[in-house]
């Protein structure tokens, strides 16, 4: 059976027709698990979010008046349920802006290393995706949200700007903060990473820079 159009589809939705909603389900499940997964960090509630979501846009279809597309629509509702469970156990957090304090007490500013200088095997080890994985975790829910629609989903700026109920500057700043503070997250991997590497290299020459055999 051939997919609705979006207006076909809201149309089937408001008319009871059970398929459309079995549709809708298909069409969004995957985007609204792994957002919630995403902002929670926690698989079993992002499945309870994600059937809150369904069930509660079941609920408010007779609301929806077509202002913005069926899955803004649907992924401002998961954001929303999501939201409300995460700030039921936020934890403290720490600002990208301020610079890390000495054990003299003098302020240095946070460093970044530039990622295109390191191998291949770095970038692409399951090593750092798993790194990069609790850096987004540990971003503000503010900065997360925005990322994780913008960067992982591949909304546009305007869909994740209806979502959030933000300005598309808005979104731009947030989402340009959180890649910055996942660089900084990455910076002591990245490091130790590198120092490996060279040391590796070391002990497999001698010391005239001979290979070693």
């Amino acid at each position: 059976m051939p997919e609705h159009s979006e207006s076909e589809l809201v149309a089937a939705l408001k008319a009871g027709d059970p398929h459309a909603f079995t549709e809708l389900v298909e069409r969004h499940s995957g985007t609204v698990y792994n957002l919630a997964l995403r902002l929670l960090n926690n698989p079993q509630e992002a499945e309870e979010v994600l059937q809150e979501t369904f069930l509660s846009a079941f609920r408010a279809l007779d609301r929806f008046e077509g202002r913005s597309k069926l899955s803004t629509w649907l992924y401002r509702i998961a954001y929303n349920t999501a939201l409300m469970r995460l700030r039921k156990h936020s934890v403290p957090l720490t600002s990208i802006d301020e610079p890390l304090a000495t054990d003299e007490g003098q302020a240095l500013p946070r460093q970044l290393v530039d990622w295109s200088t390191l191998p291949d095997e770095i970038l692409l080890g399951s090593e750092l995706r798993n790194v990069l994985a609790e850096g987004v975790a540990a971003l503000p829910e503010t900065l997360r949200s925005v990322f994780v629609l913008r960067d992982i989903e591949g909304l546009s700026t305007a869909e994740t700007a209806a979502i959030l109920d933000l300005t598309e500057t808005n979104v731009k700043v947030r989402l340009h903060r959180a890649r910055l503070a996942l660089r900084e997250h990455l910076t002591a991997y990245f490091t130790s990473a590198g120092a490996v590497g060279r040391r590796g290299g070391e002990d497999a020459h001698g010391e005239d820079g001979s290979r070693a055999v």
